[in-house]
């Protein structure tokens, strides 16, 4: 049993091959919950060690918002994975590990011999984790499976930005990397599977994901309403094919969200618009008329919201439908929501005297093991001698 504080995933060990997004945010995911993540890296380190941004305190620029959000909590070991001695490294950890995550190419690992099939022979109940853009052979191949992909290519081959933005004239990928995030987290959800078969059985296995699969996978109401309809899903705007009103809305100082999904709601809205003939007119009385004059629907409610500002309308909207006002970064950090829920987490810095750094926190709350206290990031290779030194005298 995990000890207090310890984390859900305590007693894990996962070397993490991999580098920008995709990978160490599922290695994240596992390491806020108490496993132990060694990131292997090369000599020049994680990408994301310099992608920025850099505190005004940080002159030498060591530490790049982009690596700091990602890596805390995690342990950092540089290998050359070219040399023997590297490859040798990678032999000894993986025989004490429980699980490899990697998102290079289809083939780099196996060229080094380093592949999930060579570890496994000395390590049976290893769970080996791949993120590929467009999955691994094993497991189907793709005839795009050598093309490089970052979190653009998947937004757009997975049929995100097709369905984002304003019309089909105007595509528009989202603003975070979801393409990286959501892949990320479904891996990890893969990994936790992958772990309990293993302790269950002693058998590892392989697992992969593709950027672009899970990209389809979020995006699954194209595939039904092609399938049902024959209608091609396409950008709607702020407002949404099947539903109204329901979207974004313009405030007088901004905008606000409302998501009405059944007829309740839209009698609650039409009362406190102070439109009893929106309640009664019954071309609107069902979500399959109001989809069908949702021009008209939508219409009305924006030319009531945007007499009122966002404080207003929470104070009218608020916790009678689904309501929300559309925050920037001030409004994030400044809502006790975002308090009261720990959403915002403070990593030490390394540097006696120097504020902590502020990033997004893990939202997965456990009552009984809830996520660890995190730690400052690594520096470059700051666990070769301890964890190397423990490979090589394991009784130590």
């Amino acid at each position: 049993m995990s000890s207090p504080g310890a984390g859900i995933l305590a007693g894990i060990r996962v070397l993490d091959f991999s580098r920008m997004l995709s990978g160490p945010y599922c290695t994240m995911m596992l390491a806020d919950h108490g496993a132990e993540v060694i990131k292997i890296e090369s000599p020049e380190g994680d990408t994301s060690r310099t992608n920025g941004p850099y505190r005004s305190d940080d002159p030498e620029r060591l530490w790049a918002g982009y690596f700091v959000s990602l890596n805390r909590s995690k342990k950092s070991v540089v290998l050359d994975l070219k040399s023997d001695e590297g490859k040798a490294a990678v032999r000894d950890l993986a025989k004490t590990s429980h699980v490899i995550v990697e998102n290079y190419r289809p083939g780099v690992m196996e060229r080094l011999g380093l592949g999930y099939e060579s570890l496994a022979e000395s390590n049976p109940a290893l769970v080996y984790a791949a993120i590929r853009g467009f999955g691994d052979p094993r497991s189907g191949s793709s005839p795009y499976a050598d093309w490089p992909s970052y979190d653009v290519v998947a937004q757009a081959m997975g049929g995100l930005i097709s369905m984002t933005g304003q019309d089909r004239d105007h595509p528009m990928k989202t603003g975070p990397g979801i393409g990286d995030v959501f892949t990320g987290l479904m891996m990890s959800f893969a990994i936790v599977a992958a772990v309990r078969h293993a302790e269950k059985t002693g058998l590892g296995q392989f697992v992969d994901i593709g950027m672009y699969d899970a990209m389809l996978s979020l995006c699954e109401r194209m595939v039904y309403q092609y399938d049902m309809e024959g209608t091609v899903a396409e950008a709607s705007g702020n407002g949404h094919p099947l539903l109204a009103p329901f979207g974004l809305f313009p405030a007088s100082d901004g905008w606000i969200s409302i998501g009405v999904v059944d007829d309740a709601f839209w009698r609650e809205l039409a009362r406190i618009m102070e439109r009893p003939d929106l309640a009664t007119d019954q071309r609107l009385a069902s979500k399959a008329g109001r989809r069908r004059h949702s021009a008209e629907v939508n219409d009305a409610v924006a030319g009531w919201t945007r007499r009122f500002s966002k404080v207003e309308l929470a104070e009218m909207l608020g916790g009678k439908l689904p309501f929300g006002p559309v925050n920037d970064a001030r409004d994030v950090f400044a809502d006790p929501h975002v308090a009261a829920r720990g959403l915002i987490a403070s990593i030490p810095h390394p540097v006696a005297g120097h504020a902590p750094w502020r990033v997004a926190g893990n939202p997965v709350h456990f009552n009984r093991t809830p996520a660890i206290t995190p730690t400052t990031p690594p520096k470059l290779g700051e666990d070769n001698t301890r964890i190397l030194a423990a490979v090589k005298s394991p009784a130590a």
